[in-house]
């Protein structure tokens, strides 16, 4: 069955509005070194963790491994999969921030190699990795859609995946309710708060991911920021 559908790709294309145009401006500041106020400080911490997290699920030494980012962002997750010595394919809905993201590429990667491109992470053309990372790509997405985009990504990965969902908290649900007030223009695309319990049984019922098996769990919580992440490993 094809993730597609169409409630995917009216959000696809609502998250693509939203972080090439709307917050473009805010993101680059988010990720860079620019002081923020206390909320947005929190934020960026939180991710922070969740990335550390991610790439601590991950080898040290990727030498010869083909590594998808999917939803790389301004490309931090990249840099540190190209020093450990990953070809890198590091995607993004957003050309404004795959765009910044290439600004920003170090000069020191080592042996690795990054190739930044824009669009979606589900392309096929994109080929083959041996490891896939997609930090909050998949947060704004039902818990059915996103399951099988995970199941998509599983078909084409040889060893693992590291990805994160929304908890389904109570603090969650509080501030997805007050989002609901805000005018629509001013409105990033809703998170959708997902239950662990449900969406590690619509990953285990995935047909895709048959052989695998989930090896890690993990959630962040630093003040405005909570994400938990999932490692899934063929068994």
């Amino acid at each position: 069955m094809d993730v597609r559908t169409p409630a995917y790709q009216q959000r696809r294309s609502e998250i693509e509005d939203y972080f090439d145009r709307t917050a473009a401006q805010t993101w680059a500041r988010l990720t860079s070194d620019a002081p923020l106020g206390r909320i947005r400080s929190t934020v960026r911490a939180g991710r922070d963790r969740m990335r550390a997290t991610l790439l601590g699920w991950l080898p040290g030494d990727l030498h010869g491994a083909r590594i998808l980012d999917a939803g790389c962002g301004t490309g931090a997750a990249s840099v540190e999969l190209a020093r450990r010595g990953a070809e890198v394919v590091a995607i993004d809905l957003s050309p404004t921030l795959v765009q910044l993201a290439r600004e920003r590429l170090p000069a020191d990667l080592g042996a690795g190699r990054i190739d930044f491109c824009s669009g979606d992470m589900l392309d096929p053309a994109l080929g083959h990795f041996d490891h896939v990372l997609a930090m909050d790509s998949l947060i704004h997405y039902e818990a059915a859609d996103a399951a099988r985009a995970i199941g998509r990504l599983g078909e084409r990965t040889r060893r693992s995946m590291v990805f994160t969902f929304a908890p389904r908290t109570p603090a969650l649900a509080a501030m997805h309710a007050v989002g609901r007030w805000f005018p629509r223009g001013d409105r990033a695309p809703a998170i959708v708060p997902v239950a662990e319990q449900h969406l590690s049984g619509l990953l285990g019922a995935e047909p895709a991911l048959q052989g695998w098996r989930r090896q890690g769990a993990q959630r962040v919580a630093c003040g405005f920021y909570t994400s938990h992440a999932m490692h899934w490993g063929r068994s």
